[in-house]
């Protein structure tokens, strides 16, 4: 510990998280094995809860102050938070699906935005997100401080025109889904928490199509945006080392199913 409430792990609580954070990344593997127009999120969120518990592992969203389900999907306008519906889904949707997952005393998190046959200008927005993350791991590395990632995010996104989130942000993972310190996406260089090896944290660039102010839906749950233009979010689980972070979540395996899906498009 080297302040208080931010724990660093040890190898052997990694090699734990790596197990939890993986599942979670299996799951949305999952998601999209099936994910397609004309099924909706109550179904899904049964599916991928089914999957988890096969594993002998626990949603950790799943009556997390109050969140009844184990994904959130946050459809659209939805930045994050989003409670499954009976809605379906319909091309040109932009799906976020992010999950959480609790085994061997540990949580791993991540998020994934998933396009239904979006246009261009949608796609940029997936794009330039996804690698905003690409980015902010790169500097997860020893030395450096919360704001060398925040700024990276930042400055990237808001090199496209794109905007971010400010009311919600990453943060530390471990035994608790949310620990110390928070990650924002945006902030200076050299600035916030110094980063130690074996720190582990969960990157989530939250960026907009428009503007970055925004709004709780009337559910109280589902944040979205106040000018309900659309939103991207991805997310990784992440372990902070001297040269090359490690990553505990993999989108790879999320994406050689998005590449089976026809329904899906592949964000570069």
């Amino acid at each position: 510990m080297f302040k208080s409430g931010i724990y660093l792990k040890s190898e052997e609580e990694i090699a734990l998280m790596k197990v939890s954070a993986g599942l979670v990344s299996e799951t949305l593997a999952e998601v999209a094995k099936v994910l397609k127009p004309g099924i909706n999120g109550i179904w899904l969120d049964k599916y991928a809860e089914d999957f988890i518990r096969s594993k002998n592992a626990i949603p950790s969203f799943k009556n997390y102050r109050g969140f009844k389900f184990s994904l959130c999907i946050s459809v659209n306008d939805a930045v994050v938070h989003g409670l499954p519906t009976n809605i379906p889904f319909k091309e040109g949707d932009v799906v976020s699906v992010d999950c959480g997952i609790y085994k061997n005393e540990f949580h791993g998190d991540s998020a994934y935005t998933f396009s239904l046959g979006i246009d261009a200008v949608k796609m940029k927005l997936l794009s330039v997100t996804k690698q905003s993350l690409v980015l902010a791991v790169k500097k997860s590395l020893v030395g450096n401080r919360v704001g060398d990632i925040s700024n990276e995010i930042q400055t990237y996104c808001e090199s496209h025109g794109y905007s971010v989130v400010r009311e919600l942000v990453g943060h530390g993972i471990g035994k608790n889904l949310h620990e110390e310190p928070d990650v924002p996406n945006f902030g200076a260089k050299g600035k916030g928490v110094l980063l130690k090896e074996n720190l582990v944290i969960a990157i989530e660039p939250m960026i907009n199509m428009g503007t970055k102010n925004i709004v709780i839906a009337e559910d109280q749950w589902t944040v979205v945006t106040k000018d309900k233009k659309i939103s991207a979010h991805y997310e990784h689980t992440v372990v902070v080392k001297k040269e090359n972070p490690i990553l505990l979540t993999n989108f790879e395996i999320i994406e050689k199913e998005i590449e089976k899906n026809s329904n899906l498009q592949l964000i570069p």
